[in-house]
């Protein structure tokens, strides 16, 4: 059962820690990082009780829906909504890269305990192949969600089309993640190019993301400076 444990938390753990340490102008309190963490780990419960009773009821019939409305809407509108109402606000938040730090957080708390439920019910031997792809890819929905939410609240002008794709974007990947799985027979030789598609796409937006906060820090310093003279 420990190595289990293990085999489930250490992939979210190793990369909340790897996008931790990208920001590089000034590092949120581990603190609410984990508790954003927890966030994210208690939605499981909630979310896997609505698939369940998707799932029992026969609501959604088709691989499509099931893909799309039972995992990727469902699963990215609640951590959207811990993001968007809970993080948003905190005065931790402030700066855009931020959003990246919470969004992963939330959503690598929610992939680390669907990770151990997995583990315990399929066995350690699936371990790699989910912290590849299951656990990688929630925290690359969550990078893209938390670059549109940092980009929402420290953008001047419309900030609803950012808030809007905070949510549609990583919805769509979910989405389309989950239906590659369920429905195609062949779905490792797509996967995989989806998977580097998807780390590019993160990565681009982490870059965004450090550009976005050095500007941000750069105005801050400036507004600090011109009160002082």
């Amino acid at each position: 059962m420990l190595g289990i444990l293990s085999a489930g938390i250490a992939p979210g753990l190793a990369l909340l820690s790897y996008f931790y340490l990208k920001d590089e102008y000034d590092s949120e309190p581990i603190s609410f990082v984990l508790r954003t963490f927890m966030y994210g780990a208690l939605l499981v419960f909630p979310i896997m009780f609505i698939q369940h009773v998707l799932e029992t009821e026969h609501i959604v019939k088709s691989e499509l829906f099931n893909a799309f409305l039972s995992s990727g809407l469902f699963e990215e509108f609640f951590k959207w909504f811990i993001l968007f109402y809970v993080v948003y606000q905190h005065v931790e938040f402030d700066e855009p890269f931020d959003g990246i730090v919470y969004g992963v957080a939330v959503s690598l708390g929610f992939a680390t305990i669907e990770n151990i439920f997995y583990l315990i019910a399929n066995g350690i031997e699936h371990a790699v192949t989910r912290a590849l792809l299951p656990v990688s890819s929630h925290a690359l929905f969550g990078v893209i969600m938390g670059f549109y939410i940092g980009k929402a609240k420290f953008t001047e002008g419309n900030k609803a089309k950012w808030v809007i794709l905070s949510l549609l974007l990583p919805f769509i990947l979910h989405g389309s993640y989950d239906f590659i799985l369920i429905s195609q027979e062949n779905w490792l030789f797509i996967i995989f190019p989806f998977m580097i598609f998807l780390w590019w796409f993160g990565l681009r937006q982490v870059k965004k993301a450090k550009i976005l906060s050095a500007n941000h820090m750069k105005k801050q310093y400036s507004v600090q400076k011109t009160l002082h003279l």
